[in-house]
């Protein structure tokens, strides 16, 4: 007779079932039912390791030590940050998992309306624990809706901001972009210098058909936070798409993306940036499901990886059986800045279709001693010599992106967090 394995729950896993036991399960527009099955779920996975394939680079059983019970909606007074745009910018502000509508834009843009999460059929993938983690505990999320053929001129900057320490957010939020709208939509998330908490967030996106929408996500929680986001993004068809991640903060992130293509002749891309020092470890893993014909997809991740910080990349390109005439293409590059500094890649593509054209490919390398070199002999100091090198290294990613607006945007950013002169 053979004998069941047991594994014994973690310190982490252990707290989270004793918080789900006192939460209150209908909140936030989400019934007990819902909860309950969401954390069956997790406990039936238990937190992810490396033996789940996905995972097996960033091992959360062992990294996520402890886990902090969720933020309660206090209502406190928030020091919010500058808006990063200069344009025309509307704010949602969301205060340790809560919507804050006293903090946030009191007139939205016309044709743009906000209301909170309502129950639906999810858009994730089944059997994530994560995923399943944010929906057991979910807090007060917001849906926002663009209207049919309305071109938003006013950016959205959705602002995730945790107060304090030793706590931990859920939010869950929708975009549903119109058939034929036009939107850009940055997300931040921000936490209290120092500060030790964890995030878990989730969105689901749905655009419409002959829609153009642009995702920009920058990360820069507190340098000793643990971040987790996950990302559902389905497209319509003769769309235009574009989600970019900047990774800079936590002490561990991980951002996972979902993508599948609706409707036909259709454009992707997904694009993002990690800067990564001490020994922050940072994960991007995306799925990109061509379900279709005639789409088209363009992924582009870079990494700068300094000290004993650690990049992991895991993308994979799957074509249908009846998606031919695709086009993907995935490459994934990285830097080195210390001999200590550590990357994992794993492009992959699966295609079950003929008529296809697709590709993947990885590179990592150092500073070029030669570039360097002809700087330096030009008057430039070593320093800002190197700093000139990663940003050209990382430019590509951003001017990709073919939006004035957004390139802009994220080079203002990109600078301010090397610290490079204009």
């Amino acid at each position: 007779m053979n004998a069941e394995v047991r594994v014994q729950e973690t310190q982490a896993e252990a707290s989270l079932i004793e918080q789900f036991a006192g939460l209150a399960k209908d909140q936030g527009g989400v019934s007990a039912e819902t909860r309950e099955k969401a954390f069956a779920e997790f406990k039936e996975a238990g937190l992810p390791h490396r033996r789940v394939e996905e995972w097996h680079y960033t091992d959360l059983r062992a990294k996520m030590r402890q886990a902090f019970a969720p933020a309660a909606n206090a209502g406190e007074a928030v020091a919010l940050p500058e808006l990063l745009d200069d344009g025309a910018t509307a704010r949602i502000a969301i205060v340790d998992g809560y919507y804050r509508a006293d903090l946030s834009s009191g007139v939205l843009p016309e044709g743009v309306t906000i209301s909170p999460i309502a129950e639906g059929a999810s858009l994730f993938p089944a059997k994530d624990a994560i995923i399943s983690l944010n929906a057991a505990f979910q807090q007060e999320g917001v849906s926002i809706e663009v209207a049919e053929g309305v071109e938003v001129a006013t950016a959205i900057e959705i602002s995730h901001i945790t107060t304090g320490a030793e706590k931990a957010t859920y939010p869950r939020n929708r975009f549903v972009v119109g058939n034929g709208a036009n939107v850009l939509i940055v997300e931040r998330f921000l936490g209290e210098a120092g500060a030790v908490y964890q995030t878990n967030a989730a969105t689901e996106i749905r655009v419409g058909d002959e829609a153009s929408a642009t995702f920009i996500k920058l990360q820069d929680e507190s340098r000793k936070a643990q971040h987790l986001d996950s990302v559902a993004l389905k497209i319509g068809a003769h769309a235009d798409v574009n989600h970019f991640t900047l990774n800079a903060g936590s002490d561990l992130s991980r951002t996972q993306l979902f993508v599948e293509f609706e409707g036909e002749e259709s454009n992707l891309g997904a694009r993002g940036i990690s800067v990564l020092g001490d020994t922050q470890h940072s994960d991007v893993t995306l799925f990109v499901d061509h379900a279709v014909p005639n789409c088209e997809s363009r992924e582009l991740y870079k990494s700068v990886i300094a000290d004993k910080a650690r990049s992991v990349f895991q993308g994979k390109i799957i074509v249908r059986p009846d998606a031919q005439k695709t086009d993907g293409q995935m490459m994934v590059q990285s830097l080195l800045l210390s001999e200590e500094a550590e990357m994992n890649a794993k492009p992959e593509l699966e295609i079950f279709a003929d008529d296809v054209q697709c590709a993947h490919g990885s590179t990592t390398g150092e500073i070029d001693e030669d570039l360097l070199f002809y700087l330096r002999a030009r008057g430039i100091p070593e320093a800002e010599a190197r700093k000139m090198l990663v940003l050209a290294f990382l430019a590509e990613a951003i001017e990709e992106i073919e939006n004035e607006r957004v390139v802009a945007l994220l080079e203002t950013q990109l600078r301010a967090l090397l610290g490079s002169e204009e």
